[in-house]
């Protein structure tokens, strides 16, 4: 496993540490029925016909005693199949999953921002703006001097005036596209992205991975999840390769991308 360090970030030397993650476990307890059975059978128990069976409990391993420092500037991207971990670890970072053994240490309050990420879609796109960034801590002075800035980076207004439109009237491409640019337009110590990058075209993807450069800059810390290895090769200097909850390889995003293709390909 190769050491954060190693990772070639640019000009920036990774010294301060943003997250540290030790022996990170987090499992799950899923309750399933221990009966089997058609309609008939679900039909008979609940008319009291059988005893109620016993439900048996499961308990899912999602990550598996994860370690990794996260420095101030890195972007770092979380790759992996499906049901690798990749999300649970954000959320126990972002203090949203509670760990079962080891500690997660940050500095300052990490902000999860993913695709599904709670918008209420009753509500315009432009409460939602002023709703999402008072929720980030923001003033309302400052949700006013960078409204129209939020609204042109997410494009929804490109064609028709959508931020007017209550939010279940949009697509799922144009609702992710505007979640992250509510969370974009504040300076984050850490700020973890699930899937949104993957959502939008080309010129929305170049806005984002500039606005990431920005953050980076400002001694923030960025994580990507991303299933397209393009996006993680383009946007990060670092990825962590996670399989079955299992860190597989740690170092520059190349490297890991490079052999996380070759085992998606055997």
């Amino acid at each position: 496993m190769a050491s954060p360090t190693t990772a070639p970030a640019a000009t920036r030397v990774p010294t301060v540490p943003t997250v540290i993650a030790d022996d990170v476990h987090v499992v799950y307890r899923v309750h399933g029925g221990g009966a089997r059975g058609g309609a008939t059978a679900a039909l008979g128990r609940i008319l009291g016909r059988r005893r109620r069976a016993e439900h048996a409990v499961r308990e899912v391993h999602a990550v598996r005693g994860v370690s990794f420092t996260a420095y101030r500037g890195e972007a770092i991207g979380l790759v992996g199949t499906n049901g690798s971990g990749k999300s649970t670890l954000l959320k126990a970072i972002a203090g949203l999953q509670p760990v079962t053994a080891g500690r997660v240490y940050s500095h300052g309050r990490p902000s999860l921002l993913g695709v599904n990420a709670a918008l209420m879609n009753d509500l315009t796109g432009e409460r939602n703006v002023i709703l999402g960034g008072l929720a980030m801590g923001m003033t309302r002075r400052q949700i006013d001097e960078r409204y129209q800035g939020i609204v042109d980076f997410s494009g929804i207004n490109e064609k028709d005036d959508f931020v007017s439109l209550p939010m279940r009237t949009y697509s799922s491409g144009m609702a992710a596209r505007l979640r992250f640019s509510i969370a974009a337009a504040k300076d984050h110590d850490v700020l973890m992205i699930d899937e949104a990058l993957a959502t939008g075209d080309a010129a929305f993807q170049r806005r984002s991975r500039k606005r990431i450069e920005e953050l980076r800059a400002t001694a923030g810390t960025v994580f990507l999840v991303s299933h397209g290895l393009g996006t993680v090769r383009e946007t990060c200097d670092r990825a962590i390769w996670l399989e079955r909850g299992v860190v597989r390889m740690d170092g520059p995003s190349a490297e890991v991308c490079d052999a996380y293709e070759a085992f998606t390909r055997r």
